[in-house]
C-alpha cells in the first residue's frame, strides 16, 4: 500500500516563504494609508500627499510604486501638459478594503488598552532604572 505524504505548505517562519514579501508590503503602514486613501477613489498623488499625514514625497513615491509593481494600484498617465497621474486601486487592490479595515478598526477599539499597557510598562522599566542606580550609589 503506497502512502501519500502532505503536501506541506511553507510556513511564514522560513525566509524562503514568499508569502513573507506579501505580508511585508501589505504590513507597512504606509500601504495601509495608501489604501484606506484610495478606498474612497481615484486620487491625484497631491491628494494623497495631503490626506495621508506625515508621509514624505519619496515613502509615498515608493509605496505606490511598490503598490503598482504588484497589482494592487493602477497609475493612469494622461498626455496633457503638464502631465496629470491618477491613481486608483485595482480589483486585486480592493481586495484589501475589508482587512485593513478591520485592522484599523480593531486599532481604535483597543488603543485605551494599548496606552494603559505602555504606561504600566514604562513605569516599570523607570522603577527599574531607579533601583538599579540606588544599587550602585549604596556600593560606593
Amino acid at each position: 500500500m503506497a502512502t501519500m505524504k502532505k503536501q506541506v505548505s511553507p510556513t511564514i517562519s522560513f525566509s524562503t516563504c514568499s508569502t513573507r514579501a506579501v505580508l511585508k508590503l501589505i504590513g507597512d503602514q504606509w500601504t495601509a494609508m495608501v489604501i484606506y486613501a484610495l478606498e474612497g477613489g481615484t486620487k491625484r498623488f497631491s491628494e494623497l500627499s495631503a490626506l495621508i499625514d506625515g508621509v514624505s514625497k519619496k515613502m509615498l513615491t515608493q509605496t505606490l510604486r511598490d503598490l503598482e509593481h504588484n497589482g494592487l494600484v493602477q497609475r493612469i498617465v494622461y498626455p496633457v501638459v503638464p502631465p496629470r497621474v491618477e491613481y486608483s486601486l485595482t480589483p486585486l487592490g480592493m481586495t484589501l478594503t475589508e482587512p485593513i479595515g478591520a485592522l484599523r478598526q480593531w486599532a481604535e477599539e483597543h488603543l485605551n488598552e494599548m496606552e494603559q499597557a505602555q504606561r504600566e510598562h514604562d513605569q516599570a522599566q523607570h522603577l527599574f532604572i531607579q533601583e538599579q542606580v540606588a544599587s550602585i550609589v549604596q556600593q560606593r
